[in-house]
């Protein structure tokens, strides 16, 4: 099975430093969504690990969680792409919630879910937090340059084997080919 880990804000859709709190605010990255329907042409599953600590800051509730993943399955869908399932850690970095990337919780959930190990899955990410999960679970890091990547890619404590990439669009080219 050939498995595929990104996350979301930074990722497939724009980041806010205010949090995505509504489903308007939900807009995607230019060929994000294409990207993901190349992922799924070419038999990948494609699954998002995501800290949402909004929800645990009471910015926004599962309902409206739901909601704005609703708007982004349609709007993959409609692009010919598929997300498998959503990973996600509703909790503050205070609660020390062992899901909470850089901790490894969501990805063991994955591995369980799917029977699978992930040594050498792509992790995608736009944060150290999501390279340092990563890592930890064996997965190779993948730094996008969309959302905070940018200013990610100067931190010096970045893994020395993330490959680093302008956007999700060009990690897919890398993976299957234009």
């Amino acid at each position: 099975m050939k498995l595929i880990i990104l996350d979301h804000n930074g990722v497939i859709s724009q980041s806010s430093s205010t949090f995505i709190k509504t489903p308007d605010e939900w807009i995607p990255i230019p060929g994000s969504l294409e990207a993901i329907a190349r992922l799924t042409h070419n038999g990948y599953r494609v699954v998002i690990a995501t800290n949402q600590s909004g929800i645990g800051r009471g910015l926004l509730d599962i309902k409206t969680f739901n909601a704005i993943n609703d708007k982004m399955h349609k709007a993959i869908n409609q692009a010919g792409g598929r997300i498998d399932a959503i990973f996600f850690c509703p909790h503050t970095g205070a609660d020390k919630c062992p899901c909470r990337k850089p901790a490894t919780g969501m990805f063991e959930e994955i591995m369980q879910r799917y029977g699978v190990n992930l040594q050498n899955v792509p992790a995608i990410g736009d944060s150290l937090r999501d390279l340092q999960a990563a890592v930890a679970i064996g997965a190779t890091p993948i730094l996008v340059l969309t959302g905070k990547g940018q200013k990610t890619s100067t931190n010096v404590q970045i893994p020395s084997n993330t490959q680093i990439f302008d956007d999700l669009g060009k990690v897919v080219d890398t993976l299957v080919g234009t």
